[in-house]
């Protein structure tokens, strides 16, 4: 029996159709033994598992994963510049090992990404003794630099951790250091659940409702920042194809269409995603979309 790839992907309320899109472009582009764990609220799981049964997908191993927000209780700052990171879906990634059983390695994937590439890759990523997860880096990708100034993006810590804090500026940690993205994740369950990596992150979270360390008016999204310090200098790397990012930045920023066919895997994180009006490089992403059988997600085109 192949070894199973497990692939968790949240499938969020008025964005349903991202995840669809990602399972599509992941099982199209691999012969791997893929098992989808699709992580939903109770609300919404009803609609992800008719869209997948009644379309293309019904062919794809899957499992649906209730996430119970109540284990975010206390632990969330309010914040009004992006409700939207606020979403309880956003934390999934926090509490991988308790979604997930059996499994030793595990590639954790946002919705708003499309995979190009054979997803066997990424999951071989190889993790150093010690490490329970690779992320890929904001300083390790030459042909985005030039857009990471261009529209003012944050890629060292100063953009997600508030060093006016005390609290921070104890970690030790400088300011210019490299921060990374943790939209695409291979995480080792094992290293996880041993470093106690879920209770490290939930103890910043509730720091940062009592302190308010980092803000995601800095730029960075809530669940970006209890990450960076909970595995600050304790990761391995994915290789920088597997994760082209920011294509959501900003509705006039443009990749050069030989980088992006390079690319294994695409991400619009930022403002101005693929199902909506503006943003850029929507062909790309509507290629894999599937049209949901229920008529209630629909995308936002200029002319619709």
């Amino acid at each position: 029996m192949e070894e199973e790839i497990p692939v968790v992907i949240c499938a969020a309320a008025g964005r349903m159709g991202a995840a669809i899109a990602a399972i599509s472009s992941i099982y199209s582009n691999t012969e791997a033994n893929v098992l989808f764990y699709i992580v939903g609220l109770k609300t919404t799981i009803p609609h992800i598992r008719k869209w997948i049964e009644n379309s293309k997908l019904k062919e794809i191993k899957f499992k649906v994963v209730e996430f119970n927000p109540m284990v975010l209780k206390g632990k969330i700052r309010q914040d009004a510049s992006r409700p939207e990171l606020l979403q309880p879906l956003n934390f999934v990634r926090f509490y991988l090992p308790l979604l997930i059983q059996k499994h030793e390695k595990v590639i954790y994937l946002d919705d708003d990404i499309i995979v190009q590439g054979d997803i066997q890759e990424l999951y071989d990523t190889k993790l150093a003794p010690g490490h329970a997860a690779a992320f890929s880096d904001d300083c390790d990708l030459p042909s985005t630099h030039e857009m990471v100034r261009s529209v003012g993006m944050q890629n060292t810590y100063m953009g997600f951790l508030d060093y006016r804090k005390q609290a921070i500026r104890d970690l030790g940690i400088s300011p210019s250091t490299c921060s990374f993205n943790p939209g695409v994740i291979v995480a080792n369950m094992t290293e996880w659940k041993h470093q106690r990596i879920t209770k490290q992150l939930e103890k910043w979270m509730q720091r940062n409702v009592e302190e308010n360390l980092y803000s995601s008016t800095l730029g960075g999204g809530v669940a970006t920042s209890p990450m960076l310090i909970v595995f600050h200098g304790k990761y391995s790397t994915i290789n920088p194809m597997w994760h082209i990012r920011h294509l959501g930045w900003s509705p006039d920023t443009h990749y050069s269409e030989h980088f992006l066919q390079e690319a294994k895997l695409l991400h619009w994180n930022g403002r101005y995603k693929p199902w909506d009006y503006p943003s850029v490089h929507t062909d790309l992403w509507e290629h894999w979309f599937i049209p949901d059988p229920s008529g209630k997600f629909k995308l936002t085109r200029p002319d619709s």
